[in-house]
């Protein structure tokens, strides 16, 4: 079964889950499993209109799934997918 590691910052919204198993064939499949199990969670990572909020990164085992086929990218019972939160830094120098 696939596993979905999730961020320390989202993890209050999953009720301190560091990561669950998820079944499904997708990506997609995966965060609506996961937006299911933690309603509160789907604020964090779509927009009102149901598209990933841009500051959310997926990766599938090593590679970002925006440069494999996105939210529709396949998923192994031996996966992992991990959703990585971008993060803001300050200005140089």
């Amino acid at each position: 079964m696939p596993t979905l590691r999730i961020p320390s910052p989202l993890r209050p919204f999953a009720d301190g889950a560091s990561e669950i198993d998820v079944q499904g064939s997708t990506v997609s499949d995966a965060l609506e499993e996961l937006t299911v199990k933690y309603p509160s969670l789907r604020k964090h990572l779509f927009t009102e209109d149901g598209e990933m909020r841009a500051f959310v990164n997926l990766f599938l085992n090593d590679e970002d799934v925006r440069f494999l086929q996105g939210v529709d990218t396949k998923i192994n019972v031996d996966d992992r997918l991990m959703i990585i939160p971008s993060i803001a830094g300050g200005g140089l120098g």
